[in-house]
Order: structure tokens, then C-alpha cells, then sequence
């Protein structure tokens, strides 16, 4: 992949003759450098056949579902058979249970002291669904969408409150990801969460977050419905540059080394849009989550986990945090109707298909370092072996690419010297598998 800085040719000049530049003429991308382009990893045939298995109806009925409990705000009832959040807990809990296979189900409930949000101490429950990994299981993925809901005013725990985008959509994507992987093996353990809280202040996925340790990848799902035509095909995936964890130490050494944007949750953002065979363009957005806003993914950030958002292209704030009603002609509530159940069911695939890979792939890189006690125009990398990888790769690209563009294949070794002055590129070391599955990539610190 090119480098997109464009370089002009030089050209001798004299006062008769001016040397120019054929228009067509294409500059030599620089830096260069040693290793192979990089190329997208491809869907090995149990990932194709997981995808298929992914059912729209299904998908559109759990939707439906959860809006028939008119309203899901956390501050609801939470005893109603058949109204309010606790109806919806309950019965997300027994759909997940049907599922069978694996999965360990659980209720995972703790009192939220009083808030801006919560006038008075609340039971908030998340659901919890957990398959298990055979070889690694300590190794952490976390998929999650919130199950409660709001009213344009976020205390009004009674008026209907359908939810049906913000956030059944993302449920009901968690939950049709589970129900495919639940009779399936994977090394590394996923967890599929429907969290609660979230619309009063993140609250259920910060418990959920507190309670984890050894997360390689969180990501949350969260308005997930719909889209314009001309983005149908289009989903956003916002991941962070500079870490919301980050220390003051840590600072330094990335004012030093560069960085800003080779955080692991940017990392994370790569490997998803490495994968081919998904059907969808995952547009990374260079933010944390959107302007002013935030999601379930920020608790997993705030405690150093790697993680990043999924949602539609393009919000209807008529159909977001809206009373149902008719006003002006115009239907305002966040109702089914307004779902395209068939861009969500894509939306799924893509969650599928990065959970799956990450999963059945070898963990993350650890303790990737550069070697500085020596000044050379080479750049020796070391790192941890982990018995789990076939091999190595050391990726690069020019420091103004926003993806990796070269790799140099390695056996199962814990050091490589590159070719290659680490002032002019950013180097990244990822981990294969005996199926070939790719890890994410680390981004190497100096080494003490």
C-alpha cells in the first residue's frame, strides 16, 4: 500500500528547459522497506458456515420482543410479569438458557448507589452468557448491547419507551451471536453481555468491567439498526488514539516515540478491518466513542481493556430518546418500524466474524519491545513467546498510513532485527496460529 504523502520529482531547470513530470506518473512510495504487502485475512470455511447461520427473523423477533415490554427503563418495575425491565431481564435470561450448547447464563445484579440518574438505591441486573474457552480461557473477548431504555426524559421510568434501536438492536445481535457459537469450541473465552444501566450512566457495563480481568477485546453494540440507502452497507467503529487509561509515564514515552494513534483499542480497530468476507465496510472513526457522547465501551477503557464501539452511520435523533408521538406530522419514538432488520443482521455477521477470528486465534502479543542501546538505522524487536502461536509477524507501515502495509513472516521466535530506522516507520508484532488466524497486533514500547 502506498504511502499517502505525495513526493514531487525533482526537475533540473534551465531558462529554455523546464523537465516535468508525466501526469500519469506514480511516485515511489516511501519509506521502503523489507516484507510482503499485507493482504486481508480471509474467513476459513466454519466462519463462512457461522455466518450463515445468522438468522434475520430471529434477529427481528428478539427486537419485537423486547419492545413489547413498553418500556425498559432501568428505574421500572422490576417485579411486572409483563411490563417494564424486569420482564425484559427475565426473559432475555430463560432465550438465552434455550440456547443450550456451552454457554454458562447467569444474572449478574448489584445495588447502584443514588445518582444524577438514580434518585433512589437500585437493583441493576446485567445478563450474562459465557463460552467458555478450551485452551485459553483466561483470555477475554466481550461482546455487549444494553437492554434498558428512555423516555425523553431520562427519569421517567413510566412512559412507553420502545427502544427498538437504542439499544434492542444491539441485543438482539449479542444475543443471535450466541445462540450460532453455543454448540461451537473456541480457544479464548467470549462473553455475551446485555447490560443494564447504560442510559442512566454506564452503570451495568462498569460493573460488568470491574469484575474482569485478562480482556484482549470489548466491543459494545449500540444503535446498530438502521441506515440510509446510501450506507447500508456501512457500519461506524469508534476506537480511541490515546488511551483513556494512560498514566503519566506512559505519556511521556509516547511524546517520545510517537504512538497517538497505535493505541491498543486502535489496534483492535486494524484487526477488524483486516477481516474480509464480512459484507460490510467498517468505517474506523478516530474518536472515542461520538461529539460530547458515550457508551459501554468507556468503563472497559477506563481500566486499560482494549475496546471500541459499533454504530449505524447515520442516527435519526427523531427515533432516539424520544416520547412516542405525532407532532408537526412527523412520528418521533424509537419504534420498530423505523429498524431495517436486514442492516442489523449484517451488523451481527460483522460482530461474528471479529469475535470468531479473535477467539479462535492466538492471544495479543506480550511485552513487544524496541531495543534502544544502540544507535542504528535497524530496529531490533523483541517480545514474549507464547506456546499457543505457530509464528510471528513484524508489521510496519509509513508513520502517515492508517494501516499496516508490510509484514515479514517469522517462525516461532521471540526477536527480529529489521532493515528499517524506526524514525521513519511504526512497527507493530502480531501472532499466528497453527489455522493461520492472525492476533491483533502490538504496538512495541522501548525496551528498559
Amino acid at each position: 500500500m502506498p504511502s499517502r504523502r505525495q513526493f514531487m520529482t525533482a526537475a533540473a531547470m534551465s531558462p529554455a528547459v523546464v523537465a516535468v513530470t508525466p501526469a500519469n506518473a506514480s511516485p515511489a512510495a516511501w519509506p521502503t522497506g523489507p516484507g510482503r504487502p499485507t493482504t486481508p485475512q480471509q474467513p476459513d470455511r466454519e466462519l463462512r458456515r457461522l455466518l450463515t447461520e445468522i438468522d434475520q427473523r430471529r434477529i427481528e423477533a428478539t427486537v419485537r420482543k423486547l419492545v413489547s415490554f413498553g418500556t425498559r427503563h432501568t428505574l421500572s418495575s422490576q417485579t411486572d410479569p409483563v411490563r417494564g425491565i424486569g420482564a425484559a431481564r427475565d426473559w432475555i435470561f430463560r432465550e438465552l438458557r434455550s440456547y443450550g450448547g456451552q454457554l454458562e447464563i447467569e444474572l449478574q445484579s448489584f445495588v447502584q448507589p443514588p445518582s444524577p440518574r438514580v434518585p433512589v438505591a437500585t437493583t441493576i441486573t446485567n445478563v450474562l452468557a459465557t463460552l467458555r474457552g478450551s485452551k485459553d480461557p483466561s483470555r477475554i473477548y466481550v461482546v455487549s448491547g444494553h437492554y434498558d431504555s428512555r423516555a425523553s426524559d431520562p427519569l421517567d421510568a413510566v412512559s412507553d419507551a420502545p427502544g427498538a434501536d437504542d439499544d434492542a438492536s444491539g441485543v438482539a445481535a449479542v444475543m443471535e451471536i450466541a445462540r450460532v457459537v453455543a454448540g461451537r469450541v473456541v480457544d479464548a473465552t467470549i462473553v455475551f453481555a446485555a447490560v443494564a444501566g447504560e442510559e442512566q450512566g454506564l452503570y451495568g457495563a462498569a460493573h460488568l468491567a470491574s469484575t474482569l480481568t485478562g480482556v484482549q477485546g470489548m466491543f459494545t453494540n449500540d444503535i446498530v439498526g438502521a441506515a440510509p440507502a446510501s450506507a447500508a452497507g456501512v457500519v461506524r467503529l469508534f476506537a480511541e488514539g490515546v488511551p483513556t487509561s494512560e498514566t503519566p509515564e506512559q505519556a511521556a514515552v509516547r511524546r517520545s516515540v510517537g504512538g497517538e494513534n497505535d493505541s491498543p483499542s486502535r489496534q483492535l480497530a486494524r484487526f477488524v478491518t483486516d477481516l474480509a468476507g464480512t459484507g460490510m465496510t467498517v468505517e474506523v472513526i478516530y474518536r472515542r466513542d461520538r461529539y460530547l457522547r458515550g457508551g459501554d465501551h468507556i468503563p472497559f477503557l477506563e481500566r486499560g481493556f482494549p475496546a471500541a464501539r459499533f454504530t449505524e452511520p447515520h442516527e435519526d435523533y427523531a427515533h432516539q430518546h424520544q416520547n412516542v408521538r405525532v407532532e408537526n406530522g412527523v412520528q418521533y419514538g424509537d419504534l420498530p418500524e423505523f429498524c431495517d432488520f436486514g442492516y442489523m443482521t449484517r451488523v451481527a455477521r460483522v460482530n461474528a466474524a471479529v469475535l470468531w477470528s479473535l477467539a479462535t486465534a492466538p492471544g495479543t502479543p506480550r511485552n513487544v519491545r524496541i531495543r534502544t542501546n544502540r544507535l542504528t538505522n535497524e530496529t531490533d524487536l523483541v517480545w514474549d513467546v507464547d506456546a499457543a502461536a505457530a509464528g510471528y509477524e513484524v508489521v510496519w507501515r509509513p508513520t502517515d498510513a492508517a494501516d499496516w502495509t508490510h509484514r515479514i513472516p517469522l517462525g516461532a521466535v521471540g526477536a527480529h532485527t529489521v532493515d528499517l530506522s524506526k524514525d521513519n516507520v511504526f512497527f507493530g508484532v502480531r501472532a499466528i496460529g497453527a489455522n493461520g488466524r492472525r492476533s491483533p497486533a502490538a504496538f512495541p514500547v522501548p525496551a528498559p
